[in-house]
């Protein structure tokens, strides 16, 4: 009899939502029958690049090979490096080689659709893993809140822009968005939208250049923000980044201006980097997602599906935009970080002090007491 793997909830928690169509005997697996099921075969794991942030290159490999190790169910990790169609390659060698699982974190919808679609034509389960892949139809998205994400952001900037003593003075806001192929960008956008653009519309604040940053790459965001400074003749008052590597782009600029420290920068994801950015003020905030309880998570369901047990999902689940369809979803929640909860960060195991108390950031570092 197979066993069945309750989906439990949010907030630290596992919760699957999604619809009964969507389950084990749905209708998208009648006309393929599907593969494994039975602890045979092993878990597939696609990661998209090590440059976009950290963690990729680091932390999810060694916590998700740590999950499946514990469960004693064989995995495949590997890293597509930035490249869609080496993304391709792997995908098909993995269904060739016997994977009943595969995680993908896309590089952009084409690549992970084509997986996505080859998986499903072989009756392997799929989850998408911190990236929706758009119109790609995978069985499961695990990921965090990345509206919510946003909406800490914005507001992040807000408190910093009160500390600066600028509100009530139109400050002029300029956005340096995440990748324009990558649905987390576009979610963390609609999240500061959904704080900002009321305060444009009132006339309190003023919107600035509003720009994305392919591939989310350092070097890009240099180039795209620069450009902005230019153009606004320096006329900056805080800068929405999308993440903690394109905000040193634009603390960078900054420096080279002298500005730094004066224009609020936000960020996320919590790097080391955003960190001391941080603690020597020239960034604002940014925003911590525990990798650990993503990767468990995403894992948690992977073993399920590989070991054959029928796991239950309740609720709508994560709308695609493109294809309309429901996905069942993991959603965790983030956690907004200023200057006075760097240590809580440390405290949860995510950074080590040593890492970030270092070189030039030993002062900033024991001015804020950091331990």
């Amino acid at each position: 009899m197979r066993r069945t793997l309750v989906a439990l909830v949010a907030v630290g928690l596992l919760t699957l939502s999604g619809t009964a169509a969507c389950s084990d005997d749905g209708d998208d697996t009648k006309a393929v029958p599907r593969r494994g099921g039975d602890g045979t075969g092993k878990v597939g794991v696609i990661l998209p690049d090590t440059t976009t942030s950290q963690r990729w290159g680091t932390d999810d490999p060694k916590l998700l090979k740590a999950a499946f190790d514990a469960a004693d169910v064989p995995v495949e990790i590997e890293n597509a490096q930035g490249d869609d169609a080496k993304f391709k390659q792997i995908g098909d060698k993995m269904i060739a080689e016997g994977a009943t699982v595969l995680i993908i974190a896309g590089i952009d919808a084409e690549s992970g659709k084509y997986v996505l679609d080859k998986a499903r034509a072989n009756g392997v389960k799929t989850i998408d893993y911190d990236r929706l892949t758009l119109n790609g139809g995978a069985d499961y998205y695990v990921s965090f809140n990345n509206e919510e994400v946003g909406q800490f952001q914005a507001k992040g900037l807000i408190n910093c822009l009160t500390a600066k003593n600028k509100i009530g003075k139109t400050p002029r806001i300029v956005y340096l968005n995440g990748a324009p192929t990558d649905n987390n960008a576009r979610l963390f956008k609609n999240g500061y939208d959904s704080v900002l653009a009321p305060q444009f519309d009132e006339g309190k604040m003023l919107k600035g250049p509003d720009q994305s940053v392919i591939g989310w790459k350092r070097e890009e965001a240099v180039t795209v923000f620069r450009e902005m400074f230019n153009q606004t003749n320096g006329q900056i008052d805080g800068v929405v980044a999308a993440n903690d590597t394109i905000a040193s782009a634009a603390i960078q600029i900054l420096t080279e201006r002298k500005r730094n420290g004066k224009v609020p920068v936000t960020g996320q994801d919590a790097e080391v980097q955003g960190l001391q950015n941080i603690l020597t003020g020239d960034q604002c905030m940014t925003v911590y997602k525990p990798i650990k309880k993503e990767a468990d998570a995403a894992a948690k369901l992977a073993i399920g599906l590989f070991k054959g047990d029928k796991v239950t999902v309740d609720g709508k689940g994560t709308k695609d935009p493109e294809s309309g369809a429901y996905v069942p979803s993991v959603l965790l929640s983030p956690t907004l970080v200023m200057k006075k909860d760097v240590q809580s960060v440390i405290n949860s195991g995510f950074v080590t002090t040593k890492a970030i108390c270092t070189g030039r950031f030993v002062t900033a570092c024991n001015k804020a007491g950091i331990k």
